[in-house]
């Protein structure tokens, strides 16, 4: 994410006016009141005035894509209504503030006084009255939170097996991995949230097995939770190499925010490091622990790192910047064990290590699925609307395998902004509203000062398509198939990004 120095002040004053001129039909401007960063937008004859920073990260919305009536955020792609200042998808939860905007006599002005959002209530008297939710991450959340936004007044009931309530899981292997995010900031929301909102999150709780015939969650402690309706939100958890020694406690993986905390709990007094997987979750653990002074080797099989995901010249580019860092690869090897404090290698040599990250992948938790009947395809097989083979129960985030309309072919994909997206549309289906989902697939990554944006879902090209350079950093990359882009990924070309989701968006439709 690129830096922004502006600040309120430095910015022109809307509340006493700007040019009418200044503003041309499909323009924004960005302009202050009083403390406020707010941004203007005409469309056609009318003007919009909203808050000018994404709820998310904080993204600059000025400089983001206006599509239809909204504004998307350059940074990691969440959507905002310029009527309303709804979020309209994920990764943003919350609305904007939006204002009433004037114009008279060659100048446009904004008031000082924002209204609050007028958000669409949709929830219906003949909805379910009981909705259960297995699983306590970003699907899992944003589903509880669509209900509720929606004004659905019967009971949420969320199951959850971590022992914290829903996280930024995406900070965790980055800015709060490296120390730059304090654990305050980790919390997807505080935990007055669940019960203000008529959420019954229960941490730390086992489900044993679903009875879809008496439409009833049976609990680890005996205990069983009656549904209407139900989602699966399971998610996946790390794969942990079998290798001799991979159980000793100073050997980790990552997906929670304990594994996190553990994590740092380690570095805090190891002195070198070995990941093991060059996948994004492993580069960003190295960079992060580079972050703290740690000497760090990632171990990995492949011959370039992320080249099955972003093609050979992009891979190049990331090892290129883990190695300028410090970062010391050994690429097209693999451990045989781990043996103390040193990592033993198939190629012979030994490494040591005073701990022990493994990236290697994620596993979908399809257990309860299959134990309950539910058609399983590497993944729990969903219809468009994400409900499973068994009517009332509905899938979302990292198990869920739904028909692409881009693709025209069943996908799973393990990405954040996926998982909240699906979770919000489940919900919307929960509640009896026939929405197909169809988002394009979007995750980002960090690596140091580098971030990387992907844009769809290409298992295999046969032509990669470079706009810029991509050693320079400067760079849309799209990857084709017959000619037809499937997925782009981008080096600070925020922008050209979202036009590319847009053009994927509108060949589905």
């Amino acid at each position: 994410m690129a830096d922004h120095p502006n600040t309120a002040e430095t910015l022109p004053d809307l509340a006493r006016g700007v040019p009418s001129a200044d503003l041309p039909d499909g323009g924004k401007l960005v302009g202050r009141v009083g403390e406020d960063e707010v941004l203007v937008v005409r469309i056609g004859g009318e003007l919009f005035a909203i808050g000018a920073r994404c709820t998310h990260y904080q993204g600059p919305l000025g400089e983001g894509l206006l599509v239809g009536h909204t504004v998307r955020c350059p940074w990691h792609h969440a959507h905002f209504c310029l009527r309303t200042g709804e979020a309209l998808a994920a990764p943003a939860i919350d609305p904007v503030k939006r204002w009433s905007v004037i114009e008279a006599d060659g100048e446009v002005r904004v008031e000082a006084q924002a209204k609050p959002a007028a958000e669409s209530k949709r929830a219906r008297p003949d909805g379910p009255r009981r909705v259960v939710i297995v699983g306590g991450g970003a699907a899992g959340f944003a589903a509880a939170e669509m209900l509720r936004r929606q004004d659905y007044k019967g009971s949420i009931v969320m199951l959850s097996d971590d022992e914290a309530a829903p996280v930024d899981r995406p900070n965790l292997s980055k800015d709060y991995l490296a120390g730059n995010a304090p654990e305050e900031w980790i919390p997807l929301r505080g935990d007055d949230y669940y019960k203000d909102n008529g959420i019954d999150l229960r941490l730390k709780t086992t489900v044993a097995a679903i009875d879809p015939k008496a439409r009833e969650v049976s609990l680890g402690n005996g205990s069983k939770v009656s549904y209407d309706r139900l989602l699966l939100a399971t998610g996946a958890e790390p794969v942990r190499l079998q290798l001799p020694g991979a159980d000793l406690p100073h050997v980790h993986t990552l997906r929670s925010l304990a594994d996190s905390t553990a994590i740092i709990a380690r570095a805090k007094e190891a002195k070198r490091a070995v990941v093991i997987g060059a996948s994004f979750i492993g580069l960003e653990v190295a960079a992060s622990l580079r972050a703290r002074q740690i000497e760090v080797h990632v171990v990995a099989p492949e011959k370039r790192p992320m080249e099955r995901i972003l093609g050979p010249d992009m891979g190049d580019l990331v090892r290129k910047l883990h190695e300028e860092k410090g970062v010391v690869f050994h690429l097209e090897d693999s451990p045989v064990a781990i043996e103390g404090k040193q990592v033993k290698l198939k190629s012979g040599g030994a490494l040591d290590a005073d701990l022990v990250v493994m990236g290697v992948g994620v596993r979908p938790r399809t257990a309860l699925a299959e134990q309950a009947g539910l058609k399983v395809d590497r993944g729990v097989v969903t219809d468009t609307f994400l409900e499973s083979s068994v009517p009332g129960i509905f899938a979302a985030g990292d198990i869920a395998k739904w028909p692409d309309p881009y693709s025209g072919q069943a996908i799973r994909v393990e990405h954040w902004v996926v998982a909240e997206r699906q979770g919000q549309t489940a919900a919307l289906n929960m509640l009896g509203f026939r929405e197909r989902y169809g988002a394009v697939p979007f995750f980002w990554s960090q690596h140091y000062d580098m971030p990387i944006n992907y844009v769809g879902h290409a298992e295999k090209w046969d032509e990669i398509a470079v706009e810029g350079d991509i050693a320079g950093k400067d760079c849309l990359v799209r990857y084709k198939l017959g000619g037809r882009t499937l997925a782009a990924a981008s080096i600070y070309r925020d922008v050209d990004n979202l036009k590319a989701e847009v053009a994927m968006e509108r060949e589905r439709a």
